[in-house]
């Protein structure tokens, strides 16, 4: 039984060819539409790259993970600028206001003023907050290169920290599946457990 397992198992060289273009994938679209949990997905690729032979998984990961998250926030803010300068708005500029509550709107913005685009890495590593600055930017009229200027260093810092946590949990058990299972969970608490203690605190007592 197990023998047939270990068959089944794609050969590295196959898992390659359809892991890397899926992250890729993921990531991107992740970025532009926040349904797919792209921290988790980064942190489960590194836990796969861990049990391979190449010496170069781990950083082909980083490389794949940091450069999909970067063209996708340049699409989302190239999309969210269409909107800014329409005079009817668009579809993603609404979607990223809906996004962003108007209190962290206005710390977005006093952080922008004071911080510059340095902010933006900061804002790839909190959980939510991104969007904010990103509008932020938008409502700035922040010009498309200087964006990118500042998206790139977070995209940077952003698949390090993932790919960070998927080494923690997949270093902790010798099978790559409960490795994987361990830096899901990982990623997700990193990335949920910051907005439930928000919402927590501004509960009003029972």
């Amino acid at each position: 039984m197990i023998a047939e397992l270990a068959r089944a198992v794609p050969p590295e060289s196959t898992q390659q060819a359809v892991g890397y273009p899926s992250l890729f994938l993921l990531v991107v679209v992740g970025s532009l539409v926040p349904v797919v949990p792209t921290g988790a997905v980064v942190s489960s690729a590194a836990v796969v790259a861990i049990h391979q032979t190449s010496p170069l998984a781990l950083l082909i990961v980083f490389a794949v993970a940091s450069l999909a998250a970067f063209l996708g926030d340049l699409a989302l803010y190239w999309l969210g600028q269409r909107g800014v300068r329409s005079k009817n708005g668009s579809l993603w500029l609404g979607r990223l206001r809906e996004r962003a509550a108007p209190e962290r709107l206005e710390q977005a913005r006093a952080r922008l003023d004071e911080h510059g685009i340095a902010v933006l890495v900061l804002s790839r590593l909190l959980p939510a907050g991104r969007i904010p600055v990103m509008l932020a930017c938008l409502l700035s009229y922040v010009p498309l290169r200087q964006f990118a200027r500042g998206a790139a260093p977070a995209a940077l810092a952003w698949a390090v920290t993932y790919q960070l946590i998927g080494l923690l949990g997949g270093s902790l058990f010798a099978e790559p599946w409960e490795g994987v299972a361990a830096a899901v969970g990982l990623a997700l608490v990193v990335t949920v457990a910051p907005a439930i203690w928000r919402r927590l605190r501004g509960s009003p007592a029972g």
